[in-house]
């Protein structure tokens, strides 16, 4: 039986994960330093915390569901304080890739990350189908990277990470930097600022007297069939002419020219999560 620690057990994201946990055979310790983190914990999951210093004298496993910018100070103020062979688990990779973990060579850095359930899926059931997140109802894939100790606590921790991510389909093997590739550069650099294109274009057709909601209804109807011919999900599916000449009148206009090699740039990345982390 593993011996696991979940840090910031009362956040929301740690709420979601501690009830996840208790669905597995391990020996489970829940930290939260917040009052109001520890009442959501006992009203939303029914789990009581313990202190620091007993998750910390009998963890194998330490699980830091804690920001990313907080990561590095609060790792550095009980890193001395961690059993030799310790895993520590982070869920994002901007902290090891921006450099602000603290030296100790006797432990393990894991990372692992959500890729939240997918558009394209096999939900039949209605709370899954709006689990938007993952981590409830909802199937989702899983991105791990081992960043640094003994190649035996890959699997320890990415059994760990399945569990507290449930239900997991695939697990992706990554290195921290293509991580951060994924995550801010193409998930957040990329993915959020075309959400939030797509998002202000809605509204700037509502604007010009289209009602609203025909407006999205129409912009979220064409983006289904779109990404699943973007991303061959549609078999034999193919843009029309027209619409093909729409984007190579259109791509000038909104893109700059060697936008993606800028914002997959490895120093456009470390500095991106240097951002993140301070």
């Amino acid at each position: 039986m593993t011996t696991i620690a979940l840090f910031g057990a009362g956040g929301k994201m740690g709420v979601r994960l501690a009830t996840n946990l208790t669905k597995t055979d391990n020996d489970l310790l829940f930290v939260e330093v917040s009052p109001e983190g520890r009442e959501r914990l006992k009203a939303e999951a029914g789990l009581e915390c313990v202190t620091q210093e007993e998750a910390l004298s009998r963890a194998d496993v330490v699980i830091l569901a804690v920001p990313d910018r907080l990561i590095g100070k609060v790792l550095s103020g009980f890193v001395s304080d961690l059993k030799p062979n310790t895993a520590v688990i982070m869920l994002d990779a901007a902290a090891p890739h921006a450099g602000t973990l603290p030296a100790r060579d006797d432990i393990t850095y894991f990372v692992a990350h959500p890729c939240h359930p997918p558009l394209f899926n096999d939900e039949t059931d209605l709370d899954a189908k709006k689990d938007y997140f993952g981590g409830i109802k909802a199937k989702q894939h899983i991105i791990c990277s081992l960043a640094q100790g003994p190649e035996e606590h890959y699997q320890l921790c990415e059994d760990i990470a399945r569990a507290f991510y449930a239900p997991v389909m695939r697990s992706h093997r990554c290195t921290v930097e293509q991580m951060a590739i994924l995550e801010p550069a193409l998930s957040e650099s990329v993915g959020a600022t075309f959400a939030k294109a797509l998002a202000d274009a809605t509204q700037a057709a509502a604007d010009r007297g289209i009602p609203y909601q025909a407006a999205e209804d129409f912009m979220l109807g064409h983006l289904t069939i779109l990404l699943a011919v973007a991303f061959g999900h549609q078999p034999g599916g193919k843009l029309s002419d027209g619409c093909l000449l729409a984007i190579e009148e259109a791509e000038p206009v909104i893109f700059k020219e060697g936008w993606l090699d800028k914002v997959f740039d490895p120093a456009s990345v470390k500095a991106s999560v240097e951002s993140i982390c301070r």
